[in-house]
């Protein structure tokens, strides 16, 4: 789980930079973060997937497993937002 959430802050890294780059500005980065979000729960809703299919558990088992590994990069991602939104 934890590798998953560092994998998605990685990866939230990856879109800020990507947005900073195309747009120039804190407002490409502002938008590379905001299209991070859906993405990173689609990845997150894969891992949930594969740990049903593929490892046995229940979905009620990985429900809480899905909203941490889920909330953990997108609060921090809404944080940066918020935060450059602010400045």
């Amino acid at each position: 789980m934890i590798l998953v959430i560092c994998g998605g802050l990685m990866l939230a890294a990856v879109f800020a930079l990507f947005g900073r780059l195309w747009g120039h500005d804190m407002a490409g980065l502002v938008q590379g973060l905001r299209w991070f979000i859906p993405v990173w729960a689609g990845v997150a809703l894969v891992n949930m997937w594969v740990g049903v299919t593929k490892a046995g558990y229940s979905v009620a088992q990985e429900t809480p497993i899905l909203a941490v590994v889920f909330l953990v990069p997108a609060a921090l991602a809404v944080l940066a937002i918020w935060q450059m939104g602010r400045a």
